[in-house]
């Protein structure tokens, strides 16, 4: 940015010193002396509150075209006396962006598991069993009580013999594979099954199913849940300890992933959602001065519903890798630490204090200015320096006085 101008200061338009030299850095001759004295001084250079270091003889020079000047970039600092905080832009934080997801096994997916209807376990189970019956009655090994009461004639039996034992044998086999594979699904439950370390598919059934009772089976809740978390330390833009609660509404939507990619699902959604906290919260602060640039328009952590779509967003992208679906993680409470708690507070209050005086200072001044400006124009009183000075300051007691009544 050049500053450039072609108006002359008062110095450039009286007479010219001694030596054929002006004020203005030139001689007579039209030679430019670089804005240097006789004495080989500096140029003189304008200090300003809002503006940088400009040299004085860049303001006299005849060229037509802007000099370009390298600006350092200025900062006002507090005015003192005045509670003015400095002019400082506040730049927008950046769009948080999801971090790489971790890979799993592209192979470890959800798909359906076979499954029989209960009713052929239940089947398969009394067949077996009456084989055993009837393997028992065969080999003479029956009780007479049982013989009597399934109707079943006398017979003194061969003995237990190979053929028996191997009757005897295919018939537990066949009950307890039927009543053994027997299980009963419900509404919002899954169940994972594998067998030898390989996944097999899982179980959205519900009522009573036969499942292969050699697969080990794991039971996985796939209702839609919701998590409140305990007080989770964070901190602001500004470094401020904080105290957040957390709602994390989700479900598991791959079982597979859910109970085969990740050790315990659920921690590692506790985990996801306190470091996707950490990373969003320390993009803004949690409250603005009431005199800082920007005022009410300017983010902060009070935003609840920006701070929702950003964790959700985060922790949705880091929990889809093991099957878990989120669908809204927001914090229900930002809070400060217990140790600065107190200190914030009486902070907060003496700045809400501040702007209620400052307000209420500005709209007495304008009700003064207002008053004094209707009677002078309305040709009611004539006053000259003094008595305006002495009506300004009765008027300003008064109305400042009737304010703090209020």
């Amino acid at each position: 940015m050049s500053t450039t101008t072609t108006s002359h200061s008062p110095e450039s338009e009286g007479p010219p010193e001694a030596g054929g030299r002006d004020t203005g850095g030139r001689d007579i001759g039209g030679r430019d002396t670089g804005g240097r004295e006789a004495g080989g001084r500096g140029a003189r250079v304008i200090h300003n509150e809002a503006t940088t270091e400009i040299p004085v003889h860049l303001l006299f020079r005849d060229e037509p075209g802007p000099v370009s000047v390298a600006l350092a970039p200025a900062v006002v600092s507090r005015r003192r006396g005045t509670g003015e905080q400095p002019r400082i832009a506040r730049r927008t934080p950046a769009p948080l962006r999801p971090r790489p997801t971790p890979e799993v096994d592209p192979d470890l997916v959800e798909r359906p598991a076979r499954v029989l209807p209960g009713l052929a376990g239940v089947l398969a189970g009394a067949v077996g069993t009456t084989g055993c019956v009837l393997a028992s009655w065969w080999a003479g090994v029956l009780p007479p009580l049982a013989v009597d009461a399934l109707g079943l004639p006398a017979h003194t039996g061969a003995g237990l013999g190979g053929p028996q034992w191997a009757a005897l044998a295919g018939g537990g086999a066949l009950a307890l594979f039927g009543f053994g594979g027997l299980a009963r699904g419900r509404t919002g439950r899954a169940w994972v099954l594998g067998l030898f370390g390989r996944y097999r598919g899982t179980v959205r059934r519900t009522g009573l199913m036969w499942v292969n009772p050699l697969v080990l089976r794991r039971r996985i809740d796939v209702r839609l849940r919701h998590w409140r978390s305990e007080p989770m330390p964070a901190v602001d833009a500004n470094g401020v300890a904080l105290r957040v609660v957390v709602l994390v509404v989700w479900r598991v939507r791959d079982t597979a992933r859910a109970a085969l990619g990740v050790e315990d699902h659920q921690l590692y959604l506790r985990e996801c959602v306190e470091a996707a906290l950490a990373r969003v919260l320390a993009q803004l602060p949690v409250d603005l001065s009431p005199n800082a640039p920007g005022g009410a328009d300017s983010a902060t952590l009070r935003n609840t519903e920006a701070v929702s779509d950003a964790l959700t967003r985060l922790v949705a992208a880091e929990a889809a890798a093991v099957g878990l679906q989120v669908y809204s993680a927001q914090p229900l409470g930002v809070e400060y630490a217990p140790e600065i708690a107190a200190v914030m507070q009486r902070r907060r209050i003496a700045a809400l204090d501040a702007q209620h005086r400052d307000t209420v200072l500005t709209s007495v001044v304008d009700s003064v200015e207002d008053t004094v400006t209707r009677l002078t124009l309305r040709g009611l009183v004539e006053l000259d320096d003094y008595e305006r000075k002495a009506l300004v300051k009765d008027l300003t007691v008064a109305f400042y006085t009737g304010h703090g009544d209020r």
